[in-house]
Order: structure tokens, then C-alpha cells, then sequence
């Protein structure tokens, strides 16, 4: 391939090098994200345990709403949150 009078030369073996490096990144790209998502979650469920009946009513939830998601899995996240 010629770039404004330069040839450029990439072997098939740094090719597959570089495409293996951009899977991994995207790959860890997104189990970091996961994870974020997951502490959030995880806070917000913790915050929702020690709310009291009163409190939960005002959220429009019940206490049995509330203590399932809070025994939600970390990284049980709405489909919302992600990108």
C-alpha cells in the first residue's frame, strides 16, 4: 500500500498481533465496565436494605420488591445501564 509516496508494509504476523491486542482491549474494555456497573448496583442495592417500610413507600416499592433486588447478583445490571 502507497501513503503519499511511502510504501507501507505490515507482515501477516503483526497484523494478527494487532487485531488480537484491539479483541483484548474491547475484551477488557468490557468486563472493566461490568464490574463498575456491578459496584454501583451493588451500592445501590446495599442502600435499599436498610431503607424502612416508610421510605420504600415513598419509592413506590415494597419491602419484598425491595429485598429481591437487593439479593440480586453485582453483576446482574439492567440492560439499560449498558452502552
Amino acid at each position: 500500500m502507497t501513503l503519499k509516496g511511502k510504501i507501507m508494509f505490515a507482515s501477516v504476523a503483526t497484523s494478527t498481533m494487532t487485531i488480537r491486542r484491539v479483541e483484548m482491549q474491547s475484551t477488557l474494555d468490557r468486563l472493566v465496565e461490568t464490574l463498575r456497573l456491578g459496584l454501583v448496583a451493588h451500592r445501590q442495592r446495599q442502600a435499599l436494605r436498610g431503607m424502612d417500610a416508610a421510605r420504600l413507600a415513598d419509592i413506590g416499592l415494597t419491602e419484598r420488591a425491595a429485598l429481591a433486588e437487593a439479593n440480586r447478583p453485582f453483576w446482574d445490571v439492567p440492560a439499560s445501564w449498558r452502552r
